[in-house]
């Protein structure tokens, strides 16, 4: 197989996971649901997540990955789509994408519970696990539907490391997240 079609492919089928990513970024504005995952609860007098870690980054980033895997099945009529796709969206229920968004916040709120546990601050880098947690959250959510060769884990676990950085640059850039 072509590398350049499969690094090709693996972006576009983890998109649904990088939307999902940055779509509490774009929800912090309203305040429906801005009650922290973990209530406030503490571990050894550390936080379980933390207080930016909330039920609406939780809802906005399922839901924005549901919402982009459907964009894909409407695409995927498209020759183009269809020939960057790795799988057949039209076959794949929409909760496929539902759970690529929910493993992505999911491997986000591991990561920051052993941040906590590690005494790293939120907005405190620790790379790699920054820019990995949601690609392997979303890639293990998403192998209940479809599993990817290794790979494309490999590939999307090395690739999003510099997409991460850069990713956040520009958001800092731009102001729309914390600087870097």
């Amino acid at each position: 197989m072509d590398i350049a079609l499969l690094v090709i492919q693996s972006l576009y089928f983890i998109l649904p996971a990088y939307i999902a990513n940055i779509a509490p970024v774009f929800a912090k504005k309203i305040n429906f649901l801005n009650v922290p995952v973990d209530f406030g609860k503490k571990l050894n007098g550390k936080p379980l997540f933390g207080s930016h870690k909330t039920w609406r980054g939780v809802l906005s980033a399922t839901a924005a990955g549901g919402i982009v895997f459907y964009a894909q099945g409407l695409l995927y009529a498209n020759d183009f789509f269809r020939q960057i796709s790795m799988i057949n969206y039209p076959q794949h229920p929409i909760i496929f994408g539902f759970a690529m968004g929910f493993g992505a916040i999911f491997g986000d709120l591991v990561k920051s519970f052993f941040k906590r546990r590690k005494g790293i601050g939120a907005g405190k880098r620790w790379v790699p696990f920054d820019q990995t947690d949601f690609v392997l959250g979303a890639l293990v959510f998403s192998s209940l539907f479809f599993v990817p060769d290794v790979w494309v884990w490999i590939i999307l676990v090395l690739l999003s490391i510099p997409i991460h950085i850069l990713a956040r640059h520009i958001g800092s850039l731009l102001k729309i997240c914390q600087k870097w």
